[in-house]
């Protein structure tokens, strides 16, 4: 039976299904040092966005005696583990690319909502006494056009839910367009910058950290556009980004992920055209069910194929 370190915590669901195969569930939390010290112990590892598997971490896992085999990431992306380094030295890699595309498309457009009809500064005035109906003119997403930046699960889900909405849909990504997807138009990233409303991220983190949209880029977009961004706060310079809203460049941001999380920096988190969440695009009852359920079953197909 296995020993499964749960490090940012676990689905009953995959608690459930694993204790009843009868491998043992360790859902403590460790920091990165201590982490060191115990990774070795265990025969899997699942992680969230909180725990960073990086070289010197993956090391510790690799000392002789080391029980260590699989690393699951409970979500889509993988770049808060080396994966190449692990899967060089013999470890599986796997994440749970199925469960939570919906429940972040949800969120992206629910900040689009949020910014092109001011709820999220409303709401906060309105419980202060302010009645600010003439100050809240917003726009249709109706007729808006909405660029898309990553074109994979959660960017189809998206683009299928705003044109739904009457949205026209553009898309980047660097491997091309998609031939089924004919409603849909891939553009080149200016384009894309330059023609889009809003426009929403929904790509990996850069291998060298630099930002898709840093001051040169976001210069490029329309100007009155909006921003979100639900997939990793490596993907923008929030300076530049803030810049560009001080100056009307840009008109509102939706953001859920961030370069440090929390956020410290009040200039980002009291900015009144900025819509906040805290790190949520899965924390839905349906993603988190199917998460859990993805990883169990990750889990027994690895080890018994």
């Amino acid at each position: 039976m296995l020993k499964i370190l749960a490090n940012d915590g676990l689905d009953s669901i995959a608690s459930d299904c694993l204790s009843e195969k009868g491998h043992t569930i360790d859902t403590t939390h460790f920091d990165p040092e201590p982490l060191k010290e115990v990774i070795g112990d265990y025969d899997v590892i699942i992680v969230r966005s909180a725990t960073t598997l990086d070289q010197t971490t993956l090391d510790a896992a690799l000392q002789p005696g080391s029980k260590l085999k699989l690393i699951i990431r409970a979500g889509v992306g993988l770049d808060n583990i080396d994966v190449d380094y692990a899967t060089a030295k013999g470890l599986g890699v796997r994440n749970t690319p199925n469960s939570s595309s919906t429940s972040v498309a949800e969120l992206a457009l629910g900040h689009m909502f949020n910014l092109a009809r001011h709820i999220h500064l409303s709401n906060i005035t309105i419980r202060k006494g302010e009645w600010n109906k003439k100050h809240y003119n917003g726009i249709q997403l109706y007729g808006r056009t909405l660029g898309i930046i990553g074109f994979g699960r959660i960017g189809q889900e998206i683009a299928a839910k705003a044109h739904a909405l009457g949205m026209n849909i553009l898309y980047y990504q660097r491997s091309g367009p998609k031939a089924s997807h004919e409603d849909f138009k891939f553009v080149d990233l200016d384009t894309l910058l330059k023609e889009s409303d809003f426009i929403t991220l929904h790509t990996p983190s850069n291998p060298d950290g630099r930002a898709i949209l840093d001051a040169e880029t976001i210069q490029k977009i329309k100007k009155g556009a909006y921003v979100i961004n639900t997939a990793r706060g490596s993907l923008i310079d929030y300076d530049a980004l803030l810049d560009a809203l001080d100056s009307g460049h840009l008109s509102g941001a939706g953001l859920d992920v961030y370069t440090e999380e929390p956020p410290l920096n009040p200039r980002l988190t009291q900015h009144p055209k900025i819509s906040m969440t805290p790190h949520i695009g899965a924390s839905t009852e349906e993603a988190q069910r199917g998460i859990g359920a993805e990883v169990c079953d990750v889990i027994t197909q690895y080890f018994m194929p």
